[in-house]
């Protein structure tokens, strides 16, 4: 709509100028011949139109457009939406049994350095009872998040934090009875380290 007035006002004042112009020029223009009234003002109208409204209309429709372009608001696009990542809360079951993992997983790697020797065929023993420990403390969890305990000072929770507590223990006294079998990877010489190791296994089942 914009455009369309535009266009309209730059043919009428295009053509009123040269209308205008062409007038004054024909005024004072001597002429040896007479020339009726209408027939000058039909020239006068086609030449004010041909070289004024035909050109002003040109000029108005390209001022139109701009000004049309100007008013437009300006596409922004909108900003990129990210979901809310959702937060799990916190599990403080998880936490003790992640500890008690990860004392399961290092003693296992530390019996795999041991020398090998009829001494270390022991160590998988122990290592297999305490993967079962470790499923009894998944299970000592499960109870305390299916009674929804949160208090630290429940029984459930000071039993599982006890146990990362002998798992820690166990772990440290493997470590020591691994370096022991370094200098004596001998049954008989190990024996002894071995039986104490295996009494000291978290007993979480018993």
């Amino acid at each position: 709509m914009v455009v369309v007035r535009s266009a309209l006002w730059g043919a009428l004042i295009g053509t009123l100028l040269m209308g205008a112009l062409t007038t004054v020029i024909d005024v004072s223009t001597p002429s040896d011949t007479d020339s009726s009234v209408f027939v000058t003002f039909i020239a006068i109208a086609f030449v004010s139109f041909l070289f004024g409204g035909i050109p002003g209309a040109v000029v108005g429709t390209v001022v139109g457009a701009i000004r049309n372009a100007v008013r437009q608001p300006r596409h922004v696009p909108p900003p990129m939406y990210h979901p809310p990542v959702p937060q799990q809360p916190y599990d403080m079951w998880s936490d003790l049994v992640e500890r008690c993992a990860e004392s399961t997983r290092r003693v296992s790697a530390a019996v795999q350095t041991v020398p090998n020797s009829p001494a270390k065929e022991w160590l998988p023993r122990i290592t297999e009872k305490l993967v079962t420990e470790l499923d009894d403390v998944r299970g000592i969890a499960q109870l305390g998040r299916a009674l929804g305990a949160v208090d630290r000072q429940h029984p459930v929770y000071q039993r599982l934090l006890k146990a990362t507590h002998d798992f820690h223990a166990f772990e440290n006294e493997v470590g020591r009875v691994a370096l022991q079998m370094f200098d004596h990877p001998e049954l008989d010489e190990a024996r002894t380290h071995l039986e104490v190791l295996e009494k000291q296994l978290p007993q979480l089942s018993t």
